[in-house]
């Protein structure tokens, strides 16, 4: 169903969200002072603009607002976007959808959410941190997502020159991994592939594995991949996103060095983070770096607010043999080539704002039941994995996998069912009530889990 929608600010999180409810067929007016870069997204994107502020009410009364369905308020200040959901709600705007970064607003505005007319608050740095310390707890993973409360996870990994699943057919897979999994997607030279059983693996492949949580140990252990704990982590750059992780980590008994260039900023993390070690410094100079003990560190997180300074300190540290590098991007157009360089795990706290209001929006597509539970996007994205819950309208229900005609590049990936997950092969068969996830390549729009079948 096409929806009005209205995104106040065109940064590079509302650049990313314009770009893609647009692209699903979303009607898209974007609010913006910067008459340049409304300008562009009028150009490339071809959706309708407005010069102003967002918190005016006659400028959302004008970019018609009262007749949208949900209002995005993606701003760089926390203040503007509640004040502009506050607003739109009063204005009678169905949704309201504020990014929130400050963790003292974050926890207030959850607590008076109804009171405000907030339908979703989201923190990219704080969903950013996360990322990053999942993929602390496996360093080998590229990529990881979880889904079913947690019970199923996607993981990405790279096939590598001793690697027991070189040249193997996924057919064979479980009689070396010894637990159920399922490859989902594989990425080779740039191209991605929903393989078959038949399918082959080579050397520098990067194929995403769903299986579940309680089976991640087994499967390190048994397909030899590096499983070795992090002890100590030096953070380049002490953002928000540095003081969100430096928590995890430490509640995690490990160890943070924090380099920040900024004296101020220093003290301030001093306080914030009072159990991290806080060094005042350059992190991008070779010399800080070598005097802090890079080379002796588990893992080095780059989190300047320059791209190129976070993947060449990265590519840097991975010269060094650190055994685990995260790079903070917010333009991820060239990740492929770096990835090949030595960057191996990218996380762009845009993308992920991106694609967590996507699935938001999504999900209250019509207002169903089969609507999406859950989106993530997987293989650089270029495709996407997603959930589902069952019910009786769903098609096909009760009719073994084998036997069901699926639009190209579907795959079934799990099922939920009364608290058991089952990877599933062509035997099993969907039942009301499962929760379903399954994954699609990037040339699918899927919004409703009968968008899948063919009849």
């Amino acid at each position: 169903m096409e929806m009005r929608i209205v995104i106040v600010g065109d940064g590079k999180v509302g650049y990313a969200l314009t770009e893609q409810l647009s692209s699903e067929g979303h009607d898209v007016f974007v609010i913006d002072s910067n008459p340049k870069v409304l300008q562009n997204s009028m150009e490339t994107l071809d959706v309708m603009v407005l010069e102003g502020n967002g918190v005016s009410l006659n400028v959302q009364i004008e970019a018609g607002v009262p007749e949208s369905d949900i209002l995005i308020a993606a701003t760089s200040a926390d203040e503007t976007n509640l004040l502009c959901c506050i607003i739109a709600k009063k204005l009678g705007c169905k949704y309201t959808i504020a990014r929130v970064r400050n963790p003292e607003y974050a926890e207030h505005t959850e607590f008076l959410k109804n009171d405000l007319g907030l339908s979703m608050t989201i923190n990219p740095e704080r969903r950013a941190a996360r990322e990053m310390f999942r993929l602390l707890q496996f360093p080998d993973f590229l990529k990881r997502d979880s889904f079913v409360r947690g019970r199923i996870e996607l993981v990405e990994l790279k096939v590598k020159d001793k690697s027991p699943m070189l040249g193997m057919k996924l057919s064979d897979l479980y009689a070396t991994a010894k637990v159920k999994v399922l490859v989902c997607a594989v990425e080779r030279s740039g191209e991605i592939h929903i393989p078959t059983g038949s399918f082959v693996l080579e050397k520098d492949d990067k194929i995403t594995v769903a299986a579940q949580t309680i089976d991640l140990v087994t499967l390190i252990k048994n397909l030899k991949i590096r499983n070795y704990k992090i002890n100590e982590v030096i953070i380049i750059g002490g953002s928000n996103i540095a003081v969100y992780l430096s928590e995890l980590l430490i509640e995690s008994d490990v160890e943070v060095k924090i380099i920040e260039k900024d004296y101020n900023r220093c003290l301030l993390l001093a306080d914030l983070v009072p159990e991290a070690l806080i060094i005042h410094g350059d992190g991008s100079v070779k010399e800080t770096l070598s005097s802090e003990g890079l080379q002796k560190t588990d893992a080095l997180i780059t989190l300047t607010n320059i791209d190129e300074e976070n993947i060449i300190l990265s590519m840097y540290a991975n010269y060094l043999g650190v055994p685990k590098t995260i790079t903070k991007v917010n333009r991820i157009e060239y990740s492929e080539i770096f990835q090949e360089k030595g960057v191996d795990s990218m996380v762009s706290p845009k993308l992920l704002t991106a694609s967590e209001i996507v699935r938001y929006v999504r999900s209250i597509d019509n207002n169903t039941d089969i609507a999406v539970l859950n989106l993530y996007r997987i293989a650089n994205g270029k495709a996407e994995a997603l959930e589902f819950q069952v019910d009786s309208t769903i098609r096909n229900i009760n009719v073994p996998l084998s036997q069901i005609k699926l639009r190209k590049g579907i795959l079934f990936v799990s099922f939920s069912r009364k608290g058991k997950m089952i990877i599933p092969n062509g035997n099993d068969v969907m039942k009301e009530g499962d929760l379903v996830v399954i994954v699609t390549s990037g040339s699918h729009m899927i919004q409703h889990l009968n968008d899948i079948f063919l009849d």
